[in-house]
């Protein structure tokens, strides 16, 4: 019955933590969702007056509060011998679980990215935050492409 119990333990925290991980937002400019293929938006040409490394905020979708509360739950009925405290201890372990689940799922679904300021060619500002990589410098000519997902790269011509 033990082994029963923690394998079901280590399922309920190992299955969820492995979803979070593909809950991480692909912010690669290189990157493209199978909608924008085929997709037309418009690109302006300029230049990257100012570059800096910015933290993104991680995702709370949820899943790990979820997660994180089932897995509190069934530890906390694990506790005492008794039905009313086998209760008290799965309540208990469902908001301790809940609350861990979902600091968890932000912490694992934060990310690096960089902000750039971008001078068009008619004067213009505009930022853009994106992946880290590649990685632009101040005074490299780009592009920026305009679209659901903005994004900015460099102009090799």
């Amino acid at each position: 019955m033990k082994t029963i119990i923690k394998f079901t333990l280590i399922a309920i925290i190992v299955l969820p933590l492995c979803a979070l991980y593909g809950c991480m937002r692909n912010i690669s400019p290189d990157s493209y969702a199978v909608g924008s293929v085929g997709q037309v938006n418009r690109a302006v040409r300029g230049k990257v007056i100012s570059a800096r490394l910015v933290n993104i905020l991680g995702s709370q979708t949820g899943v790990g509060t979820t997660a994180g509360a089932a897995a509190g739950g069934v530890a906390g009925s694990a506790i005492g011998g008794a039905a009313r405290e086998n209760i008290i201890g799965a309540i208990g372990g469902a908001v301790v679980g809940g609350i861990i689940g979902s600091i968890t799922e932000e912490g694992a679904t934060q990310q690096q990215g960089m902000e750039y300021v971008v001078e068009t060619e008619n004067g213009s500002l505009i930022t853009v935050v994106q992946g880290v990589e590649p990685c632009l410098n101040i005074g490299d000519k780009v592009i920026v492409i305009y679209g659901q997902r903005s994004r900015v790269i460099a102009d090799i011509r």
